[in-house]
């Protein structure tokens, strides 16, 4: 039975509060994968459990990995201690609606010695899965797909991969390109990755994966912009804080900003490869006051809320919160960059257009975004379509407008499980 809608609370006074948010889900995915291709144990520490990470544990596990808890010493439970073992097939992996799981194990199981199954959700076969698929065949990896390069498919590992150089058009996913750079060092002959097509969407995550490999250890190469060498060689033990997830942190700061109060996230990096950094330049764009000191990032909401023209290219995963606090502005916002998102959990661009206007708002899509011309918004349901960005947008609506009820907010356990609890003890004062 599916759940209740949620309502979102309404906020009665400006919000005061200190969220500490857990690990990073982009870290957390490529430090797991690369501690799987290790000579030695690793450790992760304050990894993100939520159900995109642990998805990726568990195929990690079927294909041989071990992946234990063990006391951590912070605020979010357990570490992770992965144990690295010789890849092994057949296995079955279920991706859910993750895009890491469906594109960064690929490369990886065409290392396991037998046949890797892959599938998800209903709506994880719609995902663009095809650069990657093709760029395994041009490799020599058998996949099998059944005439269509999407979910449900087999990739027929043989236990090693040669290598070498492959093109690829990542225009539609950065992933593409971090999935092959993540296996390239177990490759032969390494591999060398080249982009060919549109700019590459939400291109800080390639750069978080290249340092990734760094910190293993890997000699990676990237003198041309478009082009990626990541040389063969064994892949270090790793022992890793895991970030917080700048990008959970966005509904949370932009509460600040709706409500004219204060929002504080500790261990906010000084630097950074992860996206969501941007959230900074966005939100002080947007009118709030926004400081980042050694504890920690805070954003003070000043009582004005701009409109803003924003490429939102390299930080696509922040568009539904941006967008959602568009609609609550002063002005017209211009969101733009962003066609990439039309094949994410479900087109983004469309679900946020039509519920925003279902409440009475004035969202137009572009050809690669948004134009969000504020309007008297009033309460109603707002649907989620399984996308755990778009259900953290209606709560950030939800803060200004009474009656808002969001279907299936569940589905932000994705990557920040407990987030109603999270929303409500912010609201409280005591998160």
């Amino acid at each position: 039975m599916s759940e209740e809608p949620w309502p979102a609370p309404t906020a009665t006074t400006e919000v005061d509060a200190t969220v500490a948010l857990p690990g990073s889900k982009s870290l957390t995915s490529r430090y797991l994968v690369l501690a799987a291709l290790a000579e030695e144990p690793s450790r992760l520490r304050a990894p993100l459990r939520s159900r995109d990470t642990l998805l990726m544990a568990a195929a990690l596990g079927s294909l041989g990995t071990s992946i234990t808890d063990v006391h951590g010493t912070g605020s979010f439970g357990e570490d992770w201690v992965v144990m690295p073992e010789d890849l092994r097939g057949p296995a079955r992996i279920d991706c859910g609606l993750a895009g890491t799981v469906m594109r960064f194990l690929p490369p990886i199981a065409a290392l396991a010695d037998g046949p890797v199954e892959f599938d998800g959700d209903p709506r994880a076969r719609d995902r663009p899965m095809a650069p990657v698929l093709m760029a395994l065949r041009d490799l020599g990896v058998p996949v099998d797909t059944g005439g269509r390069d999407a979910l449900p498919f087999t990739v027929r590992g043989r236990g090693h991969v040669r290598g070498g150089r492959v093109r690829i058009d990542a225009s539609a996913s950065s992933q593409f390109v971090s999935a092959l750079l993540l296996a390239g060092p177990r490759f032969a002959e390494g591999v060398t990755v080249e982009h060919v097509g549109r700019p590459i969407p939400s291109e800080p995550h390639v750069v978080m994966t290249v340092e990734a490999l760094r910190d293993a250890g890997v000699v990676v190469e990237h003198a041309d912009p478009t082009m990626w060498r990541v040389e063969p060689g064994p892949v270090g033990a790793l022992d890793v804080q895991v970030e917080p997830d700048l990008s959970n942190a966005g509904p949370f700061l932009a509460a600040a900003a709706v409500t004219g109060g204060r929002i504080s996230v500790p261990g906010w990096p000084q630097n950074t490869t992860q996206a969501g950094d941007a959230l900074r330049d966005l939100l002080d764009s947007m009118g709030a006051d926004v400081t980042l000191a050694r504890d920690g990032l805070t954003v003070r909401g000043t009582g004005e809320l701009y409109g803003i023209d924003a490429d939102l290219h390299a930080a696509g995963e922040l568009a539904p919160v941006v967008a959602a606090l568009a609609a609550l502005a002063d002005s017209t916002s211009r969101l733009h960059g962003i066609a990439h998102l039309r094949g994410h959990e479900t087109d983004r661009l469309a679900a946020l257009a039509k519920e925003i206007n279902n409440l009475g708002g004035n969202v137009t899509e572009t050809d690669d975004g948004l134009i969000v011309k504020p309007m008297p918004l009033h309460g109603g349901l707002f649907a989620t379509y399984d996308d755990h960005r778009i259900a953290m947008a209606a709560a950030v609506i939800g803060l200004r407008v009474p009656g808002i009820l969001v279907e299936n907010v569940g589905t932000t356990a994705k990557t920040l499980p407990g987030f109603t609890d999270l929303w409500a003890r912010m609201l409280a004062g005591d998160a």
